[in-house]
């Protein structure tokens, strides 16, 4: 879709990157199950890997399914262009690589899926990275966190567990006054319900696993890059500003501008760090972003009811969903989230830990899974799973402490979901 049209958000999560195919007329986007591609001559190859052509070298680097997946996730979030990776959490680091480098640090929110918080206060200082962790409800604090081995902010659109949201727009003043990137891991919220990038962040990541896929079948990652950062502004990004001796001194940005964060993430990320998607993991989510907007509403629209229903019972000692008028920030959430918030939220049970673990067994409609962003609604106690590794106080930064539960509000019909959580939630209270 390159004729220059604006299109609707409906047009694109079905028509973007999905043209027929050119060899079969198939309309559905094949899936190109091979490793290699055949070049036509020995200039050829030699201009595609000099990166002096466009072109298909190697599944590792490119794949026609996964191009097709990274130029329709582009256009939902209104990138540039964009990488695909092997999930969520591989996204994360490909994002990070070109930036980062020994003594370097990242700014990170409190408010993080537990995942990664332990990924950037444990494994990445294996890279000789570090994290700084600060509340981003407080943007001042956020800019004396920023020191000169700063090199990205990273943060959540709307935070896992809690479904706590973000002020992009007030997080990306502070970023952009310091020349440095924004990262903002979209999962949680979707390109339906927030444009991170139009709200100023630099770089958007995805567990394609979650809502974009929405069956639970596959996983997956993706980094967009808005295209609108100066990496040449000053020399905090080398990988990106000054020459690449495996490339013969090519300079991305001065070469390839505003599609050089992508072309460098694929040309050396996936070159050298090998979390490549495989197709038929990109031929499930293309599938799946076609019914994207449908099914966002449909979450959001049961997520609301369920988590006004559970305020309400007195078995519940709160709820934190930010579409609940008695949320904190349910009027940020009206103005930089207009299409509500989706269908990820905690609450806490007057019962504690023990209340807890018998909710998660009593429930019969509800799963019990490490995941989230299924068209079936989810439940986890992220204290004794995914935030098992935090400390309690991590924990309890992060909205995940002991007497908490996580939804995940998938499409089912309301009140089925409604009367499985009253059964369960008596059991869990005898």
């Amino acid at each position: 879709m390159t004729d220059g049209k604006e299109y609707g958000f409906d047009t694109l999560q079905i028509h973007g990157g999905a043209q027929p195919d050119p060899a079969t007329g198939a309309r559905q986007t094949p899936i190109y199950q091979t490793t290699a591609y055949v070049f036509r001559d020995a200039e050829h190859a030699a201009k595609l890997f000099n990166l002096e052509e466009v072109g298909y070298i190697y599944s590792r680097l490119t794949n026609p399914t996964v191009s097709a997946l990274q130029e329709r996730i582009a256009l939902l979030e209104g990138g540039a262009g964009a990488v695909c990776c092997s999930s969520g959490h591989a996204a994360q680091i490909m994002a990070l690589f070109p930036l980062m480098g020994p003594g370097c640090n990242v700014v990170a929110s409190t408010r993080l899926y537990g995942g990664t918080v332990t990924q950037f206060s444990q494994t990445i200082k294996r890279f000789g990275w570090s994290a700084k962790f600060v509340d981003f409800d407080d943007p001042a604090a956020v800019a004396a966190a920023i020191d000169d081995n700063t090199r990205a902010v990273f943060g959540e659109s709307v935070a896992n567990p809690g479904g706590y949201v973000t002020d992009i727009r007030a997080i990306a003043d502070v970023s952009d006054a310091a020349g440095i990137p924004l990262i903002i891991d979209n999962t949680s919220a979707t390109p339906y319900l927030c444009n991170p990038i139009k709200q100023g962040a630099t770089l958007v990541v995805h567990s394609t696993t979650k809502y974009l896929t929405g069956n639970g079948t596959v996983t997956g990652g993706c980094v967009v890059d808005s295209g609108k950062f100066d990496w040449s502004a000053n020399d905090k990004f080398p990988s990106l500003s000054q020459p690449e001796p495996a490339y013969h001194g090519l300079v991305f940005h001065e070469a390839l501008g505003p599609m050089a964060f992508t072309f460098h993430s694929i040309a050396v990320g996936l070159r050298d760090l090998g979390m490549t998607l495989n197709p038929q993991a990109a031929h499930y989510t293309l599938m799946g972003i076609e019914t994207l907007s449908l099914r966002m509403a449909r979450h959001t629209e049961n997520a609301e009811k369920i988590a006004a229903w559970l305020e309400r019972d007195p078995r519940v000692e709160y709820v934190t969903y930010a579409g609940l008028p008695s949320s904190p920030y349910y009027e940020r959430a009206k103005a930089c989230y207009p299409k509500g918030t989706g269908g990820l939220f905690t609450f806490a049970l007057k019962g504690g830990y023990d209340a807890c673990v018998k909710l998660v067994n009593s429930l019969e409609l509800f799963s019990h899974v490490a995941n989230l962003g299924d068209a079936r609604s989810l439940i986890i106690h992220s204290a004794s799973t995914t935030h098992r590794q935090l400390t309690p106080e991590q924990q309890e930064a992060a909205g995940a402490g002991p007497n908490v539960v996580r939804l995940s509000i998938g499409i089912e019909d309301a009140d089925d979901l409604i009367a499985d959580l009253d059964q369960a939630l008596a059991a869990a209270s005898a």
